[in-house]
């Protein structure tokens, strides 16, 4: 298939946490694949910051490859930070499909615990939240899938991962956050997104 797919993952995490997820991927004929590692990663970053790091990620994935787009994932804060860098950075124009894996993308209200710059920007209605709903056309030609759980204790309320303008959005039941880039319930879905036709 050789699409090329980057993924970006959340608070507190590294890309070993895709280790699993890019095993699956690579099984279906997906990538080759890169898992950045955003540093910081505890929020204490804005979420403009970490995007330029997707944005030096990509750059490099295509020159590496050749290819005028890629597919990408984010999951938790990395979903928040790709759709900054799809809306902010044109990122929407190299990316043929987005998965974003339980994003606070109307905030969460875990987010008010934290006092860091980027735990505030994941706060429900903080200024970039605002300001990203009121683009009137984010995702362009890049289609855009949401996947998330009821059962979501870090991202609430759960409802808060959907999308406005996705393409699709996927439910799982899955009983922890954290499962949603591990569980085979959830990698079987990602793997069925990216991969038709």
């Amino acid at each position: 298939m050789n699409q090329p797919v980057l993924l970006v993952h959340g608070i507190w995490d590294d890309g070993t946490r895709f280790d699993r997820m890019r095993e699956v991927l690579g099984e279906a004929g997906l990538g080759p694949m890169r898992a950045i590692d955003l540093v910081p990663n505890d929020g204490s970053a804005r979420i403009e910051r970490l995007a330029e790091q997707v944005e030096d990620a990509a750059r490099e994935l295509m020159r590496e490859t050749g290819e005028s787009q890629i597919d990408l994932v984010g999951f938790s804060m990395g979903a928040l930070v790709s759709r900054f860098w799809l809306q902010r950075l044109r990122g929407k124009e190299r990316t043929r499909r987005f998965v974003s894996i339980s994003g606070p993308h109307a905030g969460t209200v875990t987010a008010w615990a934290m006092p860091k710059n980027g735990a505030r920007q994941m706060r429900p209605r903080s200024q970039l939240l605002q300001e990203l709903d009121a683009d009137t056309d984010p995702w362009g030609r890049c289609e855009v899938h949401t996947l998330w759980t009821l059962y979501d204790l870090m991202i609430l309320p759960p409802r808060s991962s959907q999308l406005p303008g996705a393409h699709a959005d996927h439910t799982v039941q899955i009983p922890l956050h954290r499962f949603m880039i591990t569980h085979p319930k959830a990698l079987a879905k990602i793997t069925s997104i990216l991969t038709r036709p």
